[in-house]
């Protein structure tokens, strides 16, 4: 006789969520984050395109036309480019930036270095050097200029005044066209050099002393340690502020503007003042926007060299 079994029920299914696991929760939080982040980032990234981005891409189509920025733009292709390289003022610029570059690397590149390794010694009243060295930075560069340019003077400037006292001069600073770019990039020189020697200064505190210790137990003197401890540290910094002050120079504007009007003699005639004079002088602005996306397109250049090398040091 065969035996009856109970009939099993299904066992009732739980209808209560199953609880996320920890992966699952930390992929959620990580979304969550990176959602805010760029919700943060969007009111940025909106104004630098429309106040970095767009004005490019608008030179770059402005290149292309003939425009007078009121009256409907009329396309004329690559005529503004070959009125540009036939114009001889193209290749005056070019030269009296090339030379404002090259004046500026060679006077006011190593100068902030120099500063701040003298600086870095000192240790009673550290703080007013620093203070006096950053104090150009602050003054506003068209005062800066106009002292400099009573500096300059020669009838009644400092500079001539000082020198007379010694038996030399007066020197004719900004009205001769041998020593008006160089009279340029000191002044430029002394009014931006004030953020690199802090720049270094902090850098020069981060290398550490027993580098210094060891150097000096095997018998270098300053000018070893400083070559092979002090500047190999500091490589980093130097690369980054040159390719900053390669930048800066190539887009000078405000000194041959203020000082000079780009004379005498066009002497002091610089790519960006020559962008001025085709805009609101001759009112040729395709020429102006030409001239100015050829200047993106060289600091994009200066800018991926840069990206090279120090991607080359950092694996060397």
């Amino acid at each position: 006789m065969a035996l009856l079994t109970p009939s099993r029920r299904p066992a009732a299914v739980s209808k209560e969520p199953v609880p996320p696991t920890l992966p699952q929760r930390r992929r959620g939080t990580g979304a969550r984050k990176q959602l805010t982040a760029w919700l943060f980032l969007v009111p940025a990234l909106l104004v630098f395109g429309l106040f970095a981005w767009w004005p490019i891409v608008r030179s770059l189509l402005i290149s292309f036309q003939k425009t007078n920025l009121v009256e409907p733009a009329v396309w004329v292709g690559l005529d503004n480019f070959r009125t540009l390289f036939d114009d001889p003022l193209l290749g005056t610029a070019v030269r009296n930036t090339l030379f404002f570059v090259g004046l500026g690397l060679l006077i006011g590149f190593p100068a902030p270095l120099i500063l701040a390794a003298i600086m870095s010694t000192v240790r009673r009243g550290a703080g007013v050097y620093r203070f006096l060295v950053y104090l150009p930075v602050v003054i506003p560069p068209v005062v800066a200029i106009l002292l400099w340019k009573w500096f300059y003077d020669p009838g009644s400037g400092l500079f001539n005044n000082v020198l007379g006292k010694v038996g030399l001069g007066p020197y004719s600073w900004l009205e001769s066209s041998d020593s008006a770019m160089l009279s340029l990039v000191l002044e430029a020189t002394w009014a931006g050099m004030g953020g690199a020697v802090l720049i270094y200064l902090a850098a020069m505190v981060g290398i550490p002393g027993e580098l210094y210790e060891a150097a000096e137990v095997d018998g270098a003197g300053i000018w070893r340690r400083i070559w092979h401890v002090m500047l190999p540290q500091l490589r980093s910094v130097i690369g980054l502020l040159l390719l900053v002050q390669l930048i800066n120079t190539v887009q000078v504007f405000t000194e041959p503007y203020v000082f000079t009007g780009g004379g005498p003699e066009n002497s002091t005639l610089t790519v960006l003042l020559l962008i001025f004079r085709y805009a609101f002088q001759d009112g040729e602005y395709g020429q102006a926007a030409a001239l100015s996306f050829l200047m993106v397109l060289t600091l994009a250049l200066l800018s991926a060299v840069y990206l090279r090398a120090t991607r080359s040091w950092s694996t060397s």
